[in-house]
């Protein structure tokens, strides 16, 4: 009997592991994009428009977890829609310090807290390759995983 308690265990922790290191590969997975220049009328200049790989688009509509941060920016509702970055706030997107496949823009189920500590979100994923005023990557129904 003690084996059977001992064997749930490790699987429990591998489990753990395992969804641990499939949310941190999520942005890798997210990274795999290429853009192509396309004239948009609006603006008067070709911009460039996402090109999402066949793995970015296998997430598409998913559930996917992701792990990041929170980046407080104003003009948004509540905190229930925020941005998230695979980078603290001095090294994200919008500081300069990477590409815009390393944020995203989330729709929560329930309001979300701030912190500046590093948290795993878990929601659906949307691609957005045709509205320049948007993000490419939008997760909705987004709730929080509780580390245990």
């Amino acid at each position: 009997m003690r084996y059977i308690f001992i064997l749930a265990f490790i699987l429990t922790l591998n489990s753990n592991a395992s969804a641990q290191e499939a949310s941190q590969n999520t942005w890798k997975t997210l990274s795999k994009i290429t853009y192509k220049k396309q004239y948009d009328e609006l603006m008067g200049f070709k911009i460039d428009i996402p090109v999402f790989s066949s793995q970015v688009k296998a997430l598409a509509g998913k559930e996917i977890e992701v792990k990041g941060y929170i980046i407080p920016v104003e003009g948004y509702k509540s905190h229930k829609e925020f941005i998230f970055s695979a980078f603290p706030y001095n090294m994200c997107f919008f500081c300069g310090g990477a590409g815009p496949e390393t944020v995203m823009e989330v729709e929560a189920a329930e309001p979300v807290e701030y912190t500046a500590e590093q948290v795993t979100l878990k929601g659906i994923l949307t691609l957005n390759d045709s509205d320049i005023n948007r993000l490419m990557y939008l997760i909705k129904e987004a709730t929080i995983v509780r580390e245990d």
